[in-house]
């Protein structure tokens, strides 16, 4: 009876690559959520803290799930709410908290313009973490396992210039999937592209974000 020779790793062939870990838009939202409701504290510094430090977790997170590591000032700088270069002292912070309270209290009277501040963390939150997932799938050269304060710099400089060019920027238009044996009446079709319509907003702002992103990286912001 022939003997058999136990396979080693070398006949095995090539070990497969495993892909890099998506940051999923889930995870996503669950930490704009938590951005968002640090907006209710009624207390000055605790709020631009609290949001410092879930911004931080993002942003931790997203890394790790690349196989990536922060400095502690590329954390900082990539987490700080007021900006990569905005001033963090805690008279500035208390300033913009009562500034901030007073618009909520003059707002409040206008309903639903009493959300723009909480609506507002969770857009900046949610985009942070996006942006930054996008850079180090796509964008990201450097070989190094370490994001360092420089890097970080460029790529907060770029989140925070797709935010303003994102509603004027050309992100494309996605294939739209064809009907087949539609049943629906005039009035119906109608009304389900509309819905459609406005369903499709937040994809088509994703896409102006990452083209926006992509080109401030590429070209510098000027």
């Amino acid at each position: 009876m022939a003997r058999t020779t136990p396979m080693t790793r070398e006949d095995a062939g090539p070990r497969p690559v495993v892909a890099r870990s998506a940051v999923d838009r889930g995870r996503l939202t669950v930490y704009a959520a938590v951005g968002a409701s640090l907006s209710a504290v009624p207390l000055p510094w605790l709020p631009d803290s609290l949001l410092r430090r879930v911004r931080g977790a993002l942003v931790h997170d997203v890394a790790v799930r690349h196989g990536l590591s922060l400095t502690r000032e590329a954390r900082e700088v990539l987490s700080e709410p007021s900006g990569p270069d905005g001033p963090s002292g805690l008279l500035t912070q208390a300033v913009r908290f009562l500034g901030g309270r007073i618009a909520m209290r003059t707002f409040t009277r206008f309903g639903p313009i009493g959300l723009v501040w909480p609506a507002r963390a969770a857009l900046r939150t949610y985009v942070l973490g996006h942006l930054f997932d996008r850079y180090l799938e796509v964008s990201r050269t450097d070989r190094s396992i370490r994001v360092d304060v420089d890097e970080a710099r460029r790529v907060r400089q770029a989140v925070e210039g797709a935010l303003g060019r994102a509603l004027t920027t050309d992100g494309g238009v996605a294939p739209e999937p064809t009907v087949i044996d539609d049943q629906r009446d005039a009035l119906s079709a109608l009304v389900d592209g509309l819905i459609g319509l406005v369903a499709g907003v937040p994809d088509r702002l994703v896409r102006r974000l990452d083209t926006a992103f992509d080109d401030l990286l590429t070209h510098g912001h000027g």
